[in-house]
């Protein structure tokens, strides 16, 4: 075999075994795209209480993150502060937005979910990801299933979620990130604020 044979295939092995990583929004740009039609965004940090978080737990199987055998990324501390983008409409809120990062195949996937007042999937982005071809899981072929959705629902990959071919592990990280960002907004705002006015 030729040097520059043996040139040419480590440098392919390299390159095949090399995973890149990917911004395709940033915050600022995510917010815009999201919330839409709006006079001003503001900002909400939360700190889910001990309660809160099992509850949540619960919800998502016992876990608020997911790590999946397979899985190439370091795995995530679970935070228990949370920020919600609350889009401001002639003074009131009409809709908001959540950033949520879980692990996928390679590395890290960053989401944004948009919602309405209500809780239900009004939009949805990734907003940066490590894979080491090609861009599934941000495709809008894939994405588009989960607008409507709320967290009364399963999110279920090959059942309510059709999953990207060859891409299951990030298909899985994508449903329960989705997943998770109904639920933090039902027990984090919507049962706080329910529980508010009845006081």
């Amino acid at each position: 075999m030729s040097k520059l044979l043996i040139c040419n295939f480590l440098l392919l092995m390299f390159f095949w075994n090399t995973s890149y990583a990917f911004v395709l929004l940033t915050e600022e740009q995510a917010l815009q795209e999201m919330l839409t039609e709006v006079d001003e965004i503001v900002t909400e940090t939360r700190i889910a209480s001990p309660e809160e978080l099992t509850v949540m737990k619960e919800k998502m199987g016992g876990r608020l993150v997911l790590f999946q055998k397979g899985s190439k990324a370091k795995e995530l501390a679970a935070i228990t502060e949370f920020t919600f983008y609350f889009g401001i409409k002639d003074g009131k809120k009409v809709s908001v937005a959540i950033i949520e990062k879980q692990p996928g195949k390679w590395g890290p996937i960053e989401y944004i979910v948009a919602l309405d007042m209500e809780g239900k999937i009004q939009n949805l982005a990734v907003m940066s990801y490590v894979e080491k071809r090609g861009k599934p899981i941000a495709k809008r072929l894939f994405l588009k299933q989960f607008i409507g959705k709320s967290s009364k629902d399963k999110f279920k990959v090959k059942k309510d979620i059709r999953a990207i071919s060859g891409a299951t592990i990030s298909s899985r990280s994508a449903c329960f990130a989705v997943k998770k960002v109904t639920v933090l907004y039902e027990e984090l705002y919507l049962k706080v604020l329910v529980s508010s006015k009845q006081e």
